[in-house]
């Protein structure tokens, strides 16, 4: 069988680029399926082309490309017409388009047609097309040209059979529908038609996410033997009853099940997924006070130091009444300080540690962790999840885990993800929670959305202003959080007190601002998503989320959740042109039903992030995967671990080790 250096146009930096990139067989390079498809074969007349397609029109330059500069930024326009009409065309830094195309040459363009900052209609930086037909288009990797990558792809399907074999059993695949893998790959790469292409997205994306499925049971299977925690009697009323508030059904019932089990003698692996609000947090904490009238340590690690920091002020307010000391390990501690936390934390003298990623850094020994706990699970892979759990002083014993999750996601796709986890599910708010208003905000009425805001000002209010970028950007027509603060500040707000935080801000600059927002001594706050969790003002009652047809509808409900925490009536402004997507937000505060919807109108690999970053554990899982498949792998799932079907079970799970080997390996070794 060929070994991937001997393909041919693959010298050693180019080899070490694949490898980089996780690409170090041939099979690897087989599997590396296109992102998306340019669909060359068909052109569309200039005068039907409208914003929002991606499509192939065909022309004549109208006059010689003109090469401008702005702030760095090259851009090269034309304007192409056939004999329906033209069109403006730009390019931004390619400055050699400028010589390298002529008012004689026939242009075929392939791109995006979308509106400039003033509403006209136009092409953004199209590829000129060489090749006609259905072509993949990989995800970029630095010195491998698209041309150099199609090639490389087709010299491996010269290796096919010898390197991919069948993964899944026959009768699956007929039951199923599901056509030959190796006709699968072979169309994926170099599609003969539209329904060839069809057909192996439907069988590539139902074997990846069909195998995740079956690695991660594998997973669960071999869950561990896990520290015993003597829970008392009674014990979850008791700690339900210190607080200041009732908990809901839904609170009761979770802390319930994981009473049961931190009393198992199998190590608990839970996720507890619930909409912002819902009181997860408070479920966390009673899970510390039952794992420390057991006897033991427990450490909550959350994604940003804010949040690390709101989690430890809230423990003392609730945890410490009860006996239990709490204290805090973040990574910008000063070296004192931070000898103190570790002395602390391995004496046991701090039953709850508090953190972030540092409670898993080098030094960090606890004196008997019985319980880890990690918040916002999408921020932490498998891998960070296990090397806390490492950190317990027994190798026979593993603690108890328990994650949290307030992106709400479909109960399926929740299973599909994270397989090795038993699910609870929050599904009550608490209440006395004002549900928050949320309206769509056409460009015309900003003039009275800035009034508004001054209005709650006045009495005591604050505001969020989110935007999609960070700073000014020619190629993207969206706001930036850089550009809106400098001109609230000129202008409409001048009178407020403005503040302004993204994601690439100084991390002391970020912190004073998000305090002084918190502490009530700025009006409006100016941001990126950075702000999406771990910031808690009761008394910001207005979000307003500029371009927010770019967010997806999850992400934009995690944004509102950031208003309505307290008894003021709070509003959610979308700066965006009415559609179907956004009025879903409008119409509920359910945050499951919005996910849903989510997934339904965008894919499994849009609402997990895979459509733009081409990068995604399930092969397959960006191009073709849709609702009716989650639920279909997971059926399916079920039908071949049913009696009957041993055979088949083990040449499945032994496919899914092979896919995931990899990932599987690294979680055993941490």
């Amino acid at each position: 069988m060929m070994e991937l250096s001997e393909l041919k146009g693959l010298g050693k930096a180019r080899l070490d680029t694949l490898n980089k990139a996780g690409i170090v067989s041939m099979a690897d390079l087989l599997l590396n399926l296109p992102v998306r498809y340019q669909d060359t074969s068909v052109t569309t007349p200039i005068s039907e082309a409208a914003p929002g397609m991606e499509t192939c029109v065909s022309g004549f330059p109208k006059t010689a490309p003109r090469l401008s500069r702005f702030h760095g930024l090259t851009s090269v326009t034309l304007r192409l017409c056939d004999e329906t009409g033209g069109i403006p065309v730009v390019w931004y830094n390619q400055p050699w388009l400028q010589n390298a195309i002529h008012p004689e040459d026939l242009l075929t363009l392939y791109g995006r047609i979308d509106r400039d900052k003033q509403g006209r209609i136009r092409m953004v930086s199209p590829v000129i097309v060489k090749e006609r037909g259905i072509l993949p288009v990989y995800r970029a990797l630095a010195g491998i040209p698209p041309k150099t990558m199609r090639e490389l792809i087709r010299q491996a399907l010269t290796q096919l059979e010898d390197c991919c074999p069948e993964t899944l059993p026959d009768i699956l695949r007929v039951k199923y529908h599901l056509c030959e893998r190796n006709f699968a790959l072979r169309q994926a790469h170099f599609p003969e038609t539209r329904d060839h292409l069809a057909i192996a997205l439907r069988r590539v994306s139902f074997e990846g996410m069909l195998l995740y499925q079956a690695a991660a049971a594998s997973l669960r299977g071999e869950r561990t033997k896990g520290i015993v925690i003597d829970v008392p009697e009674n014990a979850c009323d008791a700690y339900w009853a210190s607080l200041p508030f009732p908990p809901t059904n839904a609170q009761k019932r979770v802390l319930e099940e994981i009473a049961n089990d931190l009393k198992s003698r199998q190590a608990m692996g839970r996720m507890v997924q619930g909409d912002v609000g819902c009181g997860k947090t408070a479920l966390a904490f009673g899970a510390i006070a039952l794992t420390a009238q057991g006897g033991y340590q427990s450490a909550l690690m959350a994604p940003t130091e804010i949040l690390a920091r709101q989690h430890l002020e809230s423990a003392k307010a609730i945890l410490e009444p009860l006996g239990i000391r709490c204290g805090l390990l973040i990574g910008g501690m000063k070296a004192k300080e931070r000898r103190e936390a570790l002395e602390k934390i391995a004496s046991g003298e701090w039953t709850a540690v508090i953190g972030t990623h540092a409670l898993i850094s080098e030094g960090v020994e606890y004196k008997n962790l019985g319980l880890v706990i990690t918040d916002e699970q999408h921020r932490f892979g498998v891998r960070q999840r296990r090397l806390l759990s490492k950190k317990a002083a027994s190798d026979a014993e593993a603690p108890n885990e328990l994650v949290l999750s307030a992106t709400p996601i479909p109960r399926t796709l929740a299973l599909v993800l994270y397989g090795d986890l038993d699910l609870s599910i929050v599904d009550e708010l608490p209440p006395g929670r004002t549900p928050v208003k949320t309206r769509m905000v056409p460009e015309d009425k900003r003039d009275g959305l800035y009034s508004f805001i001054k209005q709650e000002a006045a009495q005591g209010r604050q505001t969020y202003i989110v935007c999609p970028l960070v700073e000014e950007s020619e190629q993207i027509n969206a706001r930036s959080a850089q550009e809106t603060y400098a001109e609230l500040c000129s202008g409409p707000l001048s009178d407020l007190r403005v503040g302004l935080t993204y994601g690439e801000q100084d991390a002391d600059e970020k912190a004073e601002t998000i305090r002084k927002f918190s502490a009530g001594e700025l009006d409006v706050l100016v941001s990126t998503t950075v702000i999406e969790v771990g910031v808690n003002v009761p008394s910001a009652t207005v979000m307003v989320i500029e371009n927010a047809d770019r967010f997806g509808l999850s992400q934009l409900h995690q944004l509102r959740g950031r208003v309505g925490r307290g008894a003021k009536e709070s509003w959610c402004f979308l700066m965006a042109a009415p559609n179907e997507r956004l009025k879903t937000l409008c119409e509920t505060n359910d945050g499951f039903k919005i996910a849903q919807k989510d997934l339904e109108l965008r894919g499994p690999g849009d609402f997990l992030g895979t459509r733009q970053h081409g990068d995604t554990l399930i092969p397959g899982m960006a191009l073709g995967a849709d609702v009716q498949m989650l639920e279909e792998t997971s059926n399916c799932l079920k039908w071949i671990r049913s009696p009957g079907y041993e055979a088949e079970w083990a040449q499945l799970k032994q496919s899914a080790q092979n896919a995931f080997a990899r990932a599987l390996d690294e979680i055993a070794m941490n």
